[in-house]
């Protein structure tokens, strides 16, 4: 049965009424817990079709709601749902988790969750084309790196994968934050992962790490980041890391912070890149 979530997507839903927004709980068996998640479907899911699937993902301290709360033009989500006739998920995972699973903490099995128990969850509960082909995944931030790495290491799932504002380094070195800033999050990564190798070569829990999986996996990749962002040093440095082993793919640079502005105005064009490579 499909709950209808109204006071958080109140005004998403009176906007583009047509599309749907149910929040549900998944279980992840490797973490033990509950999370939420949101699943907008256009209004042509009503009747027997079967649907491609795109997971988006928030970044670090975020939500799953953040994608239908903080976007600058209200109901975006539900917008992009029903113009490309597609079932957005926004999943919903623990603050600077990465999207990885931790090798010390039981609490951090994100990879797991994400590709092993929320994937099978939605195809089992949804009508999706169930099929590689027909599945991609974008994020922001947290959530880029969380693309990114997820589609290196399971290429059976994704078709397409693009990142805004990714942290492609989870290196905090390499940004360009305060300093503070940078030993605290250095030191959360260091209580999740320990003691891992952050210089080249790098490690596997990092973008960066992974690019010769993504030369071998032939997954369509679009990375992009605004040149006033912090980020902006790890997105250059993977793309310049593509270039050299040889991966196709698309890289861009636009006006622009670490902002919801920034991701409102970027969605709409990975979607148009998203969906020349999906099967409907």
């Amino acid at each position: 049965m499909r709950k209808f979530l109204i006071p958080l997507f109140l005004l998403p839903t009176l906007l583009f009424a047509q599309a749907k927004v149910d929040t549900i709980e998944v279980y992840s068996e490797a973490m033990n817990k509950s999370l939420k998640v949101a699943v907008t479907s256009p209004s042509s899911y009503d009747g027997n079709k079967q649907f491609p699937t795109l997971y988006l993902l928030h970044g670090g301290s975020g939500a799953f709601s953040d994608w239908h709360q903080k976007v600058t033009e209200p109901g975006l989500v539900n917008r992009m749902a029903e113009e490309y006739d597609l079932i957005i998920v926004t999943p919903g995972v623990g603050p600077s988790s990465y999207y990885f699973n931790s090798p010390i903490m039981d609490s951090v099995q994100y990879e797991t969750y994400i590709t092993s128990e929320l994937i099978p969850h939605i195809d089992k509960s949804y009508r999706t084309l169930a099929k590689k082909e027909s599945r991609a995944i974008t994020g922001l931030s947290m959530g880029g790196h969380g693309a990114i790495t997820l589609s290196a290491k399971h290429p059976d799932l994704f078709v397409a994968a693009t990142s805004m504002s990714g942290v492609m380094n989870i290196d905090t070195r390499t940004w360009t934050v305060p300093e503070d800033f940078s030993n605290l999050r250095r030191t959360q990564q260091q209580a999740m992962l320990g003691d891992i190798q952050y210089d080249a070569p790098f490690s596997n829990f990092t973008a960066v790490g992974l690019v010769d999986k993504m030369k071998a996996n032939g997954i369509a990749l679009l990375i992009e980041c605004g040149v006033d962002d912090f980020l902006l040093a790890t997105n250059r440095l993977i793309h310049q890391l593509l270039l050299e082993n040889g991966t196709p793919h698309d890289y861009a640079e636009r006006p622009g912070a670490h902002t919801w502005e920034y991701w409102t105005n970027a969605l709409p064009y990975h979607l148009l890149f998203i969906d020349k490579h999906l099967a409907h």
